[in-house]
């Protein structure tokens, strides 16, 4: 049975103060994300369909919070909270410091994973990927 730890996580990716690390199991990326400043992300989904994520999460938040915008409501997520964040929603604000795991389907995220890399380098914002 496959397993990863954010330790054994072979993949990485920076985007700004966004700190990820990550492993794809059977069609599912698991992330183990870090977030070392404040950040709206609203600005990084630009192009998607409705400027929003379009990609589902399944997730728990081991330190900090986020709120995410789910229609016209806003949710926030509290350090050991678990969640799900539907297709179409907008990650609003992630305190500096919060750690969060998040399960997400692999085609999905890497679409949306397209943008914000894209909409990053547009705002000179530090990109950096390894595998």
């Amino acid at each position: 049975m496959p397993k990863v730890s954010r330790e054994s996580a072979t993949k990485s990716e920076e985007v700004g103060p966004v700190k990820d690390r990550f492993e794809i199991i059977d069609g599912y990326s698991v992330n183990f994300t870090a977030f070392e400043e404040d950040i709206d992300a609203t600005p990084l989904l630009k192009g998607l369909p409705g400027d929003r994520c379009q990609c589902p999460h399944w997730g728990y938040v081991f330190k900090g919070t986020m709120t995410v915008r789910v229609g016209d409501t806003d949710e926030v997520y509290h350090a050991g909270e678990a969640f799900y964040t539907p297709p179409g929603h907008t990650p609003l604000k992630h305190e500096a410091g919060t750690e969060v795991i998040m399960f997400s389907p692999e085609a999905e995220l890497s679409r949306t994973g397209a943008a914000v890399r894209r909409n990053a380098q547009e705002q000179s914002l530090h990109v950096r990927t390894s595998e």
